[in-house]
């Protein structure tokens, strides 16, 4: 079997730390949680940090989920979208465009065909502005939400949490957890702005304030 670079280094790391004695220190873990903050100020909050990393905001009711969602589909020009199995089929009666299904057995270089998704989220953190999805069935693989260039995901207030440790709580360790704070950038050595690198271009954001 051939030895690559990756092994060797990996094989020393092993070794220094196979020799190198066991420190005696221990890990803080009393991070600030059970923060909580009036909805309306939640929200605020959260608004105010997508907007600032360039995401589109849409608040509306739950009655109005479709039409919003819809309209933003309508405004973006998306005629083909992908949605995850477990999304609920209610928010996208108003979308007369296609709508494919989402499933394993598609291969994700296939889903650069659609002109966007829509998923739903399952916790958010106001503070930071980040949306985690943990693939759920409303919510899909991760190459669903990352593939595609436009993003529409579903946000219940009642989701949205203070901090990052009150929304890891909310987590199951085990899933798979997708974090999205804006659409995605990155910068070149100019430190140029550059949109669309790793992730959707456009991320358009539905908060349901009565979610």
């Amino acid at each position: 079997m051939t030895t690559t670079a990756r092994d060797t280094v990996l094989g020393r790391i092993r070794d220094a730390l196979a020799l190198a004695p066991v420190p005696d220190t221990s890990v803080p873990r009393d991070y600030r949680t059970g923060r909580t903050l009036p909805d309306e100020e939640r929200l605020a909050l959260l608004t105010h940090r997508l907007v600032d990393y360039k995401a589109k905001v849409y608040p509306c009711t739950r009655e109005r989920t479709a039409e919003v969602i819809a309209d933003v589909l309508r405004e973006r020009g998306a005629r083909r979208i992908g949605v995850p199995a477990g999304l609920d089929e209610q928010w996208l009666t108003a979308y007369d465009g296609e709508v494919r299904q989402d499933s394993a057995d598609i291969p994700a270089p296939s889903l650069d065909a659609l002109d966007g998704v829509v998923t739903a989220s399952a916790v958010s953190c106001a503070e930071t502005g980040t949306i985690f999805l943990d693939g759920s069935a409303d919510q899909g693989r991760r190459a669903l939400s990352l593939v595609p260039d436009l993003h529409v995901c579903v946000v219940d207030l009642s989701s949205v949490v203070v901090g990052v440790p009150e929304a890891v709580a909310r987590l199951v360790p085990e899933r798979p957890t997708t974090l999205i704070s804006g659409p995605s950038a990155t910068s070149d050595i100019e430190l140029e702005r550059v949109e669309g690198v790793h992730g959707p271009r456009t991320l358009a954001v539905v908060i349901r304030t009565d979610a």
